[in-house]
């Protein structure tokens, strides 16, 4: 389960205040798929990062209950001055997994070749996402966070790394956010739509996008 309780995210910025969020109470299942939907700039990927941990919210809490992924492809927390291959091995020790299969995995996955003993900031960003993406496949998590990861690297690459997500989504729950209102579908049961700073919870995702079309 994650719970929000209360959350409220302001950005101040150039001496203005945004609020991305006020005061939202909701409960999601993380056996169960969402697609988040909202306009442009109305805090969907903030949303992912909140839920994530990688971001705090301005009020409130988040509390999660169970294993939370951060966001596919979400490069944020590489330390640039290490090698993909030193990140890899952190984060394993940080979430107490075998070493070895892991980097073995992403390796694998990711097709860095030599790039994976070169630090990473001397990466590329589409190398960058294919590191942060192969290192989330390398994990089973309960509930995937996954923001617009299914237009990572080329074609051939994109088609791995749907096979991949396809995998995964059989067997675990996802908060997915994407302009695509079909790979909503494809993936999601369920909708959430961000609107007037508030997020709307719908059973069924065919509502979300009724409501999204008509109303945002």
């Amino acid at each position: 389960m994650i719970l929000l309780n209360k959350v409220s995210k302001v950005y101040r910025t150039w001496g203005r205040r945004t609020v991305v969020l006020d005061e939202v109470s909701v409960a999601l299942d993380i056996n169960k798929s969402y697609g988040v939907l909202g306009a442009n700039g109305a805090g969907k990927s903030t949303l992912l990062r909140l839920i994530a941990g990688t971001e705090l919210p301005t009020s409130g809490k988040v509390e999660r209950r169970g294993r939370i992924s951060w966001p596919l492809g979400f490069a944020g927390g590489f330390h640039p001055k290490m090698t993909g291959r030193e990140n890899i091995v952190f984060v394993s020790r940080a979430y107490g997994a075998d070493m070895r299969s892991t980097v073995s995995f992403v390796d694998d996955f990711s097709e860095l070749g030599s790039f994976l003993d070169a630090p990473v900031r001397t990466y590329s960003s589409g190398m960058q996402a294919r590191l942060a993406f192969g290192l989330s496949m390398a994990f089973d998590f309960d509930c995937y966070l996954v923001d617009e990861i299914t237009a990572v690297g080329d074609a051939r690459f994109q088609a791995r790394c749907a096979q991949a997500f396809d995998e995964r989504s059989k067997r675990s729950g996802m908060i997915m956010v994407s302009h695509s209102i079909g790979t909503i579908k494809q993936y999601c049961h369920h909708g959430i739509v961000m609107y007037n700073k508030k997020l709307t919870i719908f059973e069924y995702v065919d509502e979300a996008i009724e409501f999204y079309k008509t109303q945002v």
